[in-house]
């Protein structure tokens, strides 16, 4: 687990902690590694959760699939982020969504009683870690928002200059790269994939926008937000 101690100095969890002081608190928070490979299941829906897991290797995504198989990307999981954190709580209930991964991963699972309460050999950066563990609940809450926003627009095309522009504005750029393939964008944006790549195109064509696979440049013309 030490190969990951860097990973760890980075994330939000771990914020302003030193690296030898994060191997200190490995055993101090019960910290356990486990491997899924791609397409396994990290989290399943319905199950409780009694740890606060970090990915430290791969990639994962939020799902859910409804009664008939279509399934809706909520979210995707980079490596150095927490997830799960809504259900720490005693009363927070059951998974609502699965956690799979998108290419062979590596989590970290830390005891959430653990990272609560403060430890016999009071841990010099305890209390620290659980004050990153409140900002990052608020981040995630604050990009929640953010995607309602998404999906509060009527129209595919609507939904994509949403989805686009706040791209940009978290690349600080024009250019950027999404996390997403057609199909991923498409059950993240809740339309169909085939509307979707012809209002692409149709953007493409009208010098809104220009891509190469997953690969995005947003153009100076204002979109005309009437299209399907």
């Amino acid at each position: 687990m030490k190969e990951y101690i860097d990973i760890l100095k980075r994330t939000k969890l771990f914020f302003g902690v030193r690296e030898d002081d994060i191997f200190a608190m490995l055993d101090c928070l019960d910290a356990k590694l486990s491997s899924f490979q791609k397409g396994e299941t990290v989290l399943q829906q319905g199950k409780t959760l009694n740890s606060i897991p970090v990915l430290v290797k791969g990639k994962l995504h939020i799902q859910n699939e409804d009664y008939w198989g279509n399934r809706s990307i909520l979210g995707s999981i980079d490596v150095g982020e927490m997830f799960g954190e809504a259900y720490a709580a005693p009363e927070s209930g059951t998974l609502l969504n699965d956690v799979v991964a998108v290419e062979d991963s590596t989590v970290i699972f830390f005891d959430i009683k653990r990272i609560l309460t403060t430890c016999s050999s009071a841990c010099r950066f305890h209390a620290m870690v659980v004050q990153n563990l409140f900002f990052a609940v608020c981040e995630k809450n604050r990009k929640l928002v953010q995607k309602l926003g998404h999906m509060s627009k009527r129209t595919t095309r609507e939904k994509l200059i949403s989805y686009l522009s706040e791209e940009a504005k978290k690349h600080n750029r024009s250019h950027f790269e999404i996390s997403f393939n057609r199909q991923q964008l498409a059950d993240f944006l809740s339309v169909d994939r085939s509307a979707m790549s012809n209002e692409l195109c149709k953007m493409r064509d009208e010098g809104l926008i220009a891509f190469h696979k997953n690969r995005f440049e947003l153009k100076e013309k204002s979109p005309d937000l009437k299209a399907n």
